[in-house]
Order: C-alpha cells, then sequence, then structure tokens
C-alpha cells in the first residue's frame, strides 16, 4: 500500500497517526475506494492487493453507523466459500431465455400515417379519373352531334379538347394505378407491423414472468445460502468483543469472519475494541487495513 510516498505492506496496516507525515488527506471511506479501484499508481493511494469479491459491497468497510443488509450480505459471504444454491442452474438458464427475449417497442404510428395517406390520395385521383372520364365522354357526344349537324369547326375543337381530357385521363388513371399499388404495400407493411407489435407485446409478457421468475429463484438462492452461514454467523456474533456495541458493526464483523476474504477489510475507530490491528485480522482472518 502507498499513501503519498509512504509504503506499507503486509497482511495487517496500521495508519494512524500518520497523515501528517504522509502529506495526503484520507479517511477510512477513501481507504476503501482504493481497495476497489485499479490500484493505478497515479493515485495518492494506492492499494496492491488481490480483487474484492462481492461481499466486500457490504463489509469491505467497517465503521460505526454502517448499515448492514444482512440477507445479501450472508449469502455473498456463503458464495466466498464456495457455496453453490441448489436453484443456481435454474436462474441461470432464466437469465439466459431473458437476454434472447429481445422485445423493442414496435411504433404504428408511421405504419397508419402512411397507409391514410396513400387511401386519401387514392380516394382523391378515383374522384378525378371519375370527373374526367364523364367529361371525355360528354366531349363525345358534342363531336358526334356536331358532326351530324354538319358543325365541323365545332366538332374539331370538341375532338381537341377531347384528345387533351383524354390524356389527362391516362395520366390520373396511371397514377390512380401506382397509388393503389402504394395503399396496398403499406397496408400489407401496417398488416406486419401488427404482427410484430402482437409479438413483441407477447414477448414483454414472457419477460415480465421470466423476471418475475428470476426475483424469485434470487430471493430463494439467497435465503438458502444464508442460511448455510447462519450458525458459525450468530456463533461469530456472539464471540465478537463485548466493547462492540452497535449491532449493524457486530453484524458486519460476524459477516466478515464466516466469510473468505482475500482483499483487505478496512475497519473504522471500531478497531479499538480489539485492542490492536493484529488481533482484529487474526479473530477476521483476512487482511485489515485500519486508516
Amino acid at each position: 500500500m502507498r499513501v503519498g510516498e509512504e509504503r506499507w505492506s503486509g497482511r495487517v496496516i496500521d495508519l494512524r497517526g500518520v497523515r501528517e507525515r504522509c502529506g495526503v488527506e484520507f479517511d477510512a471511506t477513501r481507504v476503501a475506494e482504493a481497495v476497489r479501484s485499479d490500484h493505478a499508481e497515479s493515485e495518492a493511494i494506492a492499494i496492491d492487493c488481490s480483487d474484492p469479491g462481492p461481499v466486500h459491497e457490504h463489509v469491505g468497510l467497517i465503521r460505526s453507523g454502517m448499515d448492514v443488509q444482512l440477507r445479501a450480505a450472508l449469502a455473498a459471504a456463503a458464495r466466498s466459500r464456495g457455496r453453490i444454491a441448489p436453484q443456481a442452474d435454474e436462474l441461470a438458464a432464466v437469465r439466459e431465455r431473458l437476454d434472447a427475449l429481445d422485445a423493442p417497442e414496435i411504433d404504428l404510428r408511421d405504419a397508419r400515417r402512411r397507409v391514410a395517406d396513400a387511401s386519401d390520395e387514392e380516394a382523391a385521383l378515383r374522384e378525378r379519373v371519375a370527373t374526367l372520364q364523364g367529361r371525355v365522354q360528354a366531349l363525345r357526344d358534342v363531336s358526334g352531334k356536331a358532326s351530324e349537324h354538319g358543325g365541323t369547326v365545332e366538332a374539331e375543337r370538341a375532338v381537341e379538347t377531347k384528345r387533351a381530357v383524354e390524356s389527362e385521363l391516362t395520366e390520373a388513371t396511371r397514377r390512380l394505378s401506382e397509388v393503389e399499388t402504394e395503399r396496398i404495400a403499406a397496408e400489407q407493411a401496417l398488416a406486419r407491423a401488427r404482427e410484430r407489435a402482437a409479438a413483441n407485446r407477447e414477448r414483454r409478457r414472457e419477460r415480465l414472468r421470466l423476471q418475475d421468475r428470476a426475483d424469485n429463484l434470487r430471493r430463494a438462492a439467497r435465503e438458502h445460502l444464508a442460511g448455510t452461514v447462519r450458525e458459525p454467523f450468530e456463533d461469530a456474533r456472539e464471540e465478537a468483543p463485548a466493547e462492540v456495541t452497535e449491532a449493524s458493526v457486530g453484524e458486519a464483523l460476524a459477516v466478515a469472519r464466516v466469510a473468505e476474504l482475500d482483499a483487505p477489510v478496512v475497519l473504522g475507530r471500531d478497531v479499538e475494541a480489539f485492542g490492536s490491528v493484529d488481533v482484529a485480522a487474526r479473530w477476521l482472518d483476512a487482511p485489515v487495513i485500519c486508516p
């Protein structure tokens, strides 16, 4: 361990009374953070140690006023000793299914809008085609009557107008065919999107069911694992120094004692209950740092 330019090594490190000598401000929290860091030499406090396990999240720093989630801490202690819950295989399988069950939200608004736009344009074009067809028929009638009565000029004008309207009708009919195709494609796309949305809703329901199952399995596994170390935990709590009067500190010390700890435990002023840091380390059977 290094603080500033000062260095220590071993399973027991007592830093009390060295702040002025080190020229670095630190407390128990900062030291505990250094235990969990990547041991970067560029930091003011660097600790080269084994990687802390999950149990350190609960009892890596033991001090007055701490809050211990006892069941989770005991389960982590059991895992540190290689205990495996009977629910482990099923829980792993459920988690694997959850990871594979992707259910993104499907937004149908764009698909609905494309159908609506195509339908509106199709309706307008059908109306225009019908109007143009009516005009063409009317112009044919005018042209025919003009020819019957010898109105050559009038008949020619009617024919020219009819040709122009027929050209418009041809273009409108062509565009109507295109829009019909677009509308059908949009409706088919909407139908597929609805099918995907329905499938996704089913996947989301399945995810909720699996998540609920995973939560239940986690709780059951935690309960089982905690139970495997409950008796030695109770013994350790009874054997804690009488000077440890705060319940949460006593629980944390007992959890740390029944756990398999390779990374250091950081002890606050409660270390004084043991008389010395060396005694605390022997009682915990773990590396100890006392800031």
